[in-house]
């Protein structure tokens, strides 16, 4: 009886370890699918931008900088709103749609999004100078690495902190709004260094969550739709890093 009772207890231990061997697969697959969509976005986001840059930019009689007529249209007429808005209408489009997309159009959805995001963020390659913009890139590629892997292994509930940091970035985004108009630069740079420290926590608690919405027994086309929203809540809080950290240590053009 008792050697039953051994064989059993190993049968059960060897079923719940295949059981948890293919969880853990699943998973390593589910995130592995998010962390590709948020890279093909960035990777998206900057060669529009570069492109963009070079359709607007051209080099001045005196061998300085300038706006083409294009340039001039994207940044300097009321155009210039519609550029910055585009991306934060394609995310309320996303948010409020991606239940009844198909996986296909949300991928879709997703990158024509990073598009306009480049579009958007094309600014900063005239602002800036590329050795800021190549600095900030890295800063954060680093920095969002560290904070994602802790997000992804830690055992302690990060769900408390997400909801303080959420309520700040409500905060974070009135500010933002009112110094548009006060064109503050002691604000916007209160604003750059708190948004650092608000998406730097997002990054952690954001993929904790997006950990936590895998299940196993999703099918296919629902795990696809997951991976992809999970790579725009990630592809967020990397592009807010980095505009805020560019924001906080670029070195402008002259």
């Amino acid at each position: 009886m008792s050697d039953f009772d051994r064989n059993a207890s190993v049968w059960g231990q060897s079923a719940a370890q295949a059981g948890a061997a293919e969880i853990d697969q699943g998973l390593r697959s589910y995130m592995l699918g998010v962390y590709n969509y948020m890279t093909v976005g960035l990777a998206v986001t900057g060669l529009v931008a570069m492109g963009t840059n070079m359709m607007a930019v051209t080099q001045s009689a005196t061998g300085g900088r300038a706006l083409t007529a294009f340039g001039q249209a994207l940044y300097l007429s009321p155009l210039k709103w519609v550029v910055m808005l585009l991306p934060l209408a394609f995310v309320f489009f996303f948010s409020f749609r991606i239940d009844r997309m198909s996986a296909s159009t949300a991928k879709g959805v997703f990158m024509l999004f990073a598009a306009a995001m480049g579009l958007s963020l094309s600014s900063v390659l005239f602002i800036y100078t590329g050795a800021s913009v190549t600095r900030a890139f890295f800063i954060t590629s680093a920095t969002f690495g560290a904070l994602s892997l802790y997000g992804y292994t830690t055992k302690r509930d990060l769900s408390a902190m997400g909801s303080f940091l959420i309520m700040g970035l409500f905060g974070l985004i009135i500010a933002s709004l009112v110094n548009i108009f006060m064109q503050s630069s002691v604000m916007q740079f209160v604003i750059s260094l708190i948004s650092v420290g608000i998406f730097a926590g997002l990054t952690a608690y954001d993929t904790q969550s997006i950990k936590e919405m895998y299940y196993s027994g999703d099918d296919g086309e629902t795990a696809a739709k997951k991976s992809v929203n999970g790579a725009l809540m990630l592809y967020l809080d990397f592009i807010n890093i980095f505009t805020s950290l560019l924001q906080l240590t670029g070195s402008r053009n002259d």
